[in-house]
């Protein structure tokens, strides 16, 4: 697994009384104090539990969602499924469980482009996909390990920019476009298998 931020129940809680006010207030340390008060704790908190400031809490909000999307593979049922469908799973219940935090996933979005960030946006996405892939039970260690971390950020990039926008309900129209580019990877897989069958008589001769 790749290097993780701090993580604590203080540092979830905090992330917890703030992003109901990250569309109004943004993600601000000035809005990580106000929902400290609001539900109750100490908002003198703040800096000591997210010294790192803005960025800081956008990055404990995105691990915090790793972590819960996670944990919902933890049962009999997913575990009988494939590994095809356990990731097509997690990423549809990673967007489910953020329902209610796309505006501020937008804003954190927004902050993530700039180019200063970059390396951070990148070094995020690429945990989630690589918690996605482990908690499917994927334990690859060979070159495969790179192939389909990378294919996967594309397609969940992907999938998540277009949930951004989706108003259908219950998001079928995103979840239609994930089955499509999940579809069109398993068939690049296919014809990188046939060719390398192909080949493989042709080498030994």
């Amino acid at each position: 697994m790749m290097q993780t931020p701090e993580r604590s129940p203080e540092r979830d809680a905090a992330i917890d009384a703030l992003l109901p006010l990250v569309p109004f207030e943004g993600w601000t340390m000035a809005a990580l104090r106000h929902g400290l008060r609001d539900a109750g704790l100490d908002a003198e908190d703040a800096d000591l539990l997210f010294p790192g400031g803005t960025l800081d809490l956008i990055e404990a909000h995105s691990d915090l969602a790793d972590r819960r999307m996670a944990a919902t593979a933890d049962n009999p049922e997913f575990a009988a499924q494939r590994l095809p469908a356990k990731v097509r799973g997690l990423i549809a219940v990673r967007l489910e469980q953020s329902q209610g935090d796309r505006d501020a996933i937008r804003r954190g979005l927004g902050i993530l482009a700039l180019p200063r960030n970059t390396m951070l946006a990148a070094a995020m996405v690429s945990r989630t996909v690589d918690t996605i892939w482990y908690a499917a039970g994927d334990r690859s260690a060979d070159f495969s390990w790179y192939t389909k971390r990378a294919i996967l950020i594309g397609v969940y990039s992907a999938t998540l920019l277009f949930w951004l926008r989706d108003e259908s309900d219950d998001h079928e129209a995103t979840l239609a476009f994930l089955d499509r580019r999940l579809a069109g990877v398993a068939r690049i897989g296919k014809m990188r298998r046939s060719v390398e069958a192909r080949m493989k008589p042709s080498q030994a001769a």
